[in-house]
């Protein structure tokens, strides 16, 4: 979902979940259950860091704040898949093959590209391109046949244009996204590469042309807002103008948290704005009737309630679950 500060205004992300509360233990996980198709016809998951919260503080009798932890536990949420190319085959097989089950649609996120966030707060990926191709290879004999989605990784084409990948790796990344999209596409999986936000990446003719050189045209279409907080509105109208410069590219919108709008720019309590800022709201649920002629989908593709990073004092490390900053997303949202 981070380069510079200034460059990333309300910049990225987060991977997967497991965490409550600040310095709280982790809620122990739900029991085994297979989760359902949800009115999206995407994968609603029982066994995400939401859905253990739930468990357990209705467990405390703090039932008011479990049903508000419902409204993120009970939506579609997507695996992050990183990490060792030795795993993700079975992690990600054991998830798409519970949502198979329910006759739902798997919903992934594909997080993993070298140099991945530029090594900010999420900072970490493949080794480099050789591995790369092996860990997208077995992601996608994981997903084969299930018609899963994969919006594939958050920042790496805007990140092309921000200055952190340049020069050799910035032309491998191209090449590496694209063959990412092949073999993803090879697998029957359906691709949006990730193009950031309204407010990353501005130079739309230069973002654009980052996206075709990264293989966009033979994706499904691009993905925005992911782990940011701008307006659905604001998305569309971004969207569109993109899509005028890619022969009708379609598109689908973040709108985990951007019920409220982006915070302000600028660090807030000495940490930036794009990292779990206060004050923020859930969004639209997932839906793909969207009402927007070129938007496929509206996804809550960051886990809402699943930390920015460690920005400030006591705040869980990027991917983990943070328990009071998403009771506060679903609270604004439900006021």
């Amino acid at each position: 979902m981070r380069t510079a500060p200034a460059a990333r205004i309300g910049g990225l992300l987060a991977a997967a979940a497991v965490l409550a509360g600040c310095a709280a233990p982790a809620p122990a996980p739900p029991a085994p259950a297979l989760g359902s198709s949800s009115e999206s016809g995407y994968y609603v998951d029982p066994r995400t860091a939401a859905a253990a919260q739930v468990e357990q503080w209705t467990a405390e009798g703090r039932t008011g704040d479990a049903d508000m932890i419902r409204r993120i536990s009970e939506q579609p949420l997507p695996l992050w898949v990183s990490g060792d190319a030795a795993e993700v085959r079975a992690q990600t097989r054991e998830y798409v093959d519970r949502a198979t089950a329910v006759g739902a649609r798997p919903l992934l996120v594909a997080y993993n590209i070298p140099h991945r966030d530029c090594g900010s707060f999420s900072g970490g990926g493949a080794p480099d391109g050789d591995y790369y191709r092996g860990w997208i290879s077995e992601l996608a004999g994981a997903v084969e046949g299930s018609g899963a989605t994969v919006v594939l990784e958050p920042d790496a084409v805007p990140h092309e244009l921000s200055g952190c990948v340049d020069g050799a790796l910035r032309d491998e990344r191209y090449v590496l996204l694209g063959d990412a999209i092949d073999t993803l596409k090879e697998a029957g999986a359906t691709v949006y590469i990730d193009a950031g936000n309204p407010g990353f990446i501005t130079d739309v003719d230069a973002l654009a042309g980052a996206l075709d050189r990264s293989g966009v045209r033979r994706a499904d279409g691009f993905a925005l807002n992911v782990a940011n907080f701008r307006t659905t509105e604001v998305n569309v109208e971004f969207g569109t103008a993109l899509s005028e410069r890619l022969d009708g590219a379609r598109f689908v919108i973040d709108t985990s948290r951007n019920g409220a709008g982006p915070p302000p720019e600028g660090d807030i309590d000495g940490a930036p704005s794009f990292c779990n800022p206060p004050d923020r709201a859930l969004g639209e649920t997932p839906t793909t009737e969207t009402g927007y002629d070129l938007v496929d989908a509206l996804l809550w593709v960051k886990r809402p309630g699943e930390s920015d990073g460690a920005c400030r004092p006591g705040e869980p490390e990027a991917g983990q679950w943070f328990a009071e900053y998403g009771l506060g997303l679903a609270e604004r949202a439900a006021g």
